[in-house]
């Protein structure tokens, strides 16, 4: 498989930890070395032959050692094509030497940064010469292997002894693989530099045995007012806040309360404090703790009403005076104010061995949507309930049933296993909090497969229903709806959240 015995290398690292059993190992099967600078006195002290780059350049380090390896006889020692009759010829009229290894540590950029380093020691620990060896050591993989990071010293020394120097066309790409990889962290951090991505440290992830960090422009999104750090769980719930009340933008006061991504309670009232007092009353068990979010400025009346409910996160377009100061009253919770919605052109989330890639859910369900199949219609409040439920259904978990009577959510089934699982527990959490489910209209995320869901909910006095519909069976959903005056309307989008 196209092998190659390592005859020579080429060895330029920041980091020396880890490197000298590799010397060893190289000098011992006659591999000719090349080094620069720190790399060079290091093994040089070792009592190893070793040749200067300058002495292949003819050039010195210069601009104290910002410009070293950057030379064609360097670069066209990796990247000269073995079986290619012009280039051996070239490298031959030019003496350029062959580099069948690349050893590179790059400059701990990222380290830097962390330990908050000044813009210059920032800006000098940007790698040139390393990246760009990387990225010809990697590319000529099928002649060259590249060691790109003190992480691979250890692979890479195991597979060099074990295969007695000569590795073939498949141990090289995978370092190759992984070198574009170091290429593209390191790229992707000299980006965010720049771009004034942070950084922030979280105390821990998910569950206290992870480690979190946010990346991002997070003071874009919001302002922090008052209480503590802010934690990875808080930061998703309130991603998840912000997914929701941004369908509510223009609509009038709406407040919702969220628990576990999911929201719990929301409604939209005439004035923001009556819009809390219906979204709490949904669920005010699962309240506690939660997160709430507000699409009009929080007045002190509001204020002193949340003020009496344990919450996590409070996250409004603004505070007036009076309220800000009754919310700081607790030292713990989190005021946010919110500058603007966050937005997403791509979702992307780790799967397997990679990665997977969606466009964002931006589609809204609206009334020019909407397409009527059952012979009642559905009249201008109900179709106010069922839209108001649509844009609740979309940003909760699959499978998911939304229960709304007056722009007020009275429950939702959210991550069940099954449609009807979804239904039941949304029946049975409005009942517990006292709801009149007679008159309520329910959405659906997907469409029913059988009508089974529409029948449970006309017994509990639903008459209006809102789903996607495109169901192969969906005549039988509409048949019963016929039977028993029910409104349903198709949407034709679906709303998985998984």
């Amino acid at each position: 498989m196209n092998e190659i015995k390592i005859e020579s290398a080429l060895i330029s690292v920041f980091s020396k930890d880890g490197l000298e059993p590799i010397v060893n190992e190289l000098v011992k099967n006659n591999v000719k070395l090349y080094s620069t600078g720190g790399t060079y006195n290091f093994i040089a002290n070792l009592g190893y032959e070793v040749t200067e780059v300058e002495n292949i350049t003819d050039y010195p380090s210069i601009f104290g050692g910002r410009v070293k390896t950057l030379h064609p006889k360097i670069f066209g020692g990796i990247l000269y094509r073995r079986n290619n009759n012009d280039d051996l010829k070239e490298k031959k009229d030019f003496n350029i030497p062959s580099i069948d290894l690349v050893i590179v540590d790059l400059y701990p950029f990222e380290e830097t940064l962390k330990n908050g380093g000044s813009e210059s020691e920032i800006i000098e620990k940007i790698d040139i010469g390393g990246i760009a060896l990387i990225r010809a050591a990697a590319k000529n993989y099928n002649s060259v292997v590249c060691v790109s990071s003190v992480d691979d010293y250890k692979n890479f020394l195991e597979m060099y002894v074990k295969k007695e120097g000569v590795l073939n066309q498949t141990d090289r790409k995978i370092f190759a693989s992984n070198s574009f990889k170091t290429s593209s962290i390191y790229d992707s951090a000299i980006f965010g530099y720049f771009n004034e991505t942070k950084e922030l440290s979280l105390r821990y992830g998910e569950n206290p045995h992870q480690e979190g960090v946010f990346s991002g422009k997070i003071d874009d999104v919001f302002t922090k007012l008052h209480g503590k750090d802010l934690s990875y769980n808080n930061l998703l719930d309130i991603d998840a806040a912000m997914d929701l009340m941004q369908e509510f933008i223009n609509d009038q006061p709406t407040f919702a309360i969220l628990k576990h991504n999911n929201a719990c309670g929301i409604s939209i009232r005439d004035n923001i404090k009556d819009a809390y007092d219906a979204a709490l009353a949904a669920d005010p068990v699962s309240a506690f703790g939660g997160i709430l979010i507000s699409n009009s400025v929080i007045d002190s009346e509001t204020a002193e009403t949340i003020n009496s409910l344990f919450c996590e996160v409070v996250i409004s377009p603004d505070f007036d005076n009076g309220a800000l100061e009754i919310l700081k009253s607790k030292k713990n919770r989190i005021l946010l104010k919110l500058n603007s919605f966050p937005k997403k052109d791509k979702l992307i989330r780790s799967c397997l061995n990679g990665k997977l890639i969606q466009t964002s859910d931006n589609i809204t369900d609206s009334l020019d949507l909407l397409n009527y199949p059952t012979n009642m219609k559905p009249d201008a409040d109900q179709i106010e309930d069922l839209l108001f439920a649509s844009k609740i259904s979309k940003n909760t978990k699959s499978n998911t049933i939304v229960l709304v009577k007056n722009k007020q959510l009275l429950a939702s089934g959210t991550g069940q296993t099954s449609r009807i699982d979804a239904l039941n527990q949304a029946i049975e959490k409005a009942e517990k909090f006292g709801f009149e489910l007679n008159g309520a209209c329910m959405a659906s995320d997907a469409f029913f497969p059988f009508p089974d869901c529409v029948e449970i909910a006309h017994k509990k006095g639903i008459n209006s229903i809102i789903q996607p519909g495109g169901s192969i069976k969906d005549n039988l959903s509409i048949d019963y709806c016929n039977n028993n005056k029910i409104a349903m309307v198709f949407t034709g989008v679906r709303h998985f959240k998984h």
